[in-house]
């Protein structure tokens, strides 16, 4: 039975996660990606993953997503930025851990960086996507779309099956949270696991993110017809492989 909890941030926000508590252990952290929640395969795989090898555990739904209180249409970058930075703060306390992204959960994990660096011991990125708001939506919009955006304030984008409901004030908080022209000096392992027939996010992306790392050990995996989730069991198998050689790297 999964046990999902809440964390009251404010008295109007309380925030969905789940967690394998340990006072005084390595923890994996898993930041979902845009519009995801923490019912998937990914987190769930990951929590088993942790619970077997006596690792803390934590993921959270940022405001607006799955089961967290919000509206999606008000959130952004930045408040889904602080919403990962309370909880880890509340729950992971001093602990070192190691965080996992996936998607924009990456570049929210890219952005915690500069508030936990002397925890952080390792990243993995899953299909990472920093900067997408700017530079696969904005950069890519037609202008009769950007038009309708800032006439309305909100449109629908179609992707595949999925429906977005797109803000200007998220594409405009996105410019602010430009990270990929940083650099971040940490020795730790950084691996990205990109899909290889991601039609979301394509894999140069990935290879942005390892050039941000100048001291890491960096490894890139491509999952051989792998799509942007890579949530089938054959690409969790292989998320979990990566992560097992980088645990094993930090005890």
């Amino acid at each position: 039975m999964k046990k999902f909890k809440y964390l009251k941030i404010s008295n109007t926000k309380k925030l969905r996660y789940i967690d394998n508590y340990f006072r005084e252990k390595l923890y994996i952290i898993f930041l979902p990606g845009f519009m995801s929640d923490i019912e998937g395969e990914k987190p769930q795989s990951l929590l088993r993953f942790a619970k077997r090898d006596k690792l803390g555990f934590l993921s959270l739904e940022y405001s607006g997503h799955g089961k967290s209180s919000g509206i999606f249409t008000k959130g952004n970058i930045s408040v889904w930025t602080s919403d990962a930075k309370s909880v880890i703060k509340k729950i992971v306390k001093k602990n070192n851990f190691i965080i996992i992204g996936s998607s924009m959960g990456a570049w929210i994990a890219l952005n915690l960086f500069k508030y936990f660096k002397s925890q952080i011991k390792g990243f993995i990125g899953i299909g990472s996507a920093p900067e997408f708001l700017t530079r696969l939506m904005w950069n890519k919009f037609p202008n009769k779309t950007k038009e309708e955006l800032i006439k309305k304030g909100k449109i629908l984008i179609k992707n595949g099956e999925y429906e977005y409901p797109i803000t200007l004030q998220l594409i405009k908080d996105g410019k602010k949270n430009k990270i990929l022209n940083k650099k971040i000096n940490l020795d730790i392992s950084v691996t990205m696991i990109h899909g290889q027939k991601d039609e979301v996010v394509p894999t140069i992306f990935s290879k942005h993110v390892l050039k941000m790392f100048s001291k890491a050990k960096k490894r890139a995996v491509i999952v051989k017809n792998g799509d942007h989730s890579l949530s089938n069991q054959r690409s969790i198998k292989k998320i979990i492989k990566e992560l097992n050689i980088i645990v094993k790297n930090v005890i």
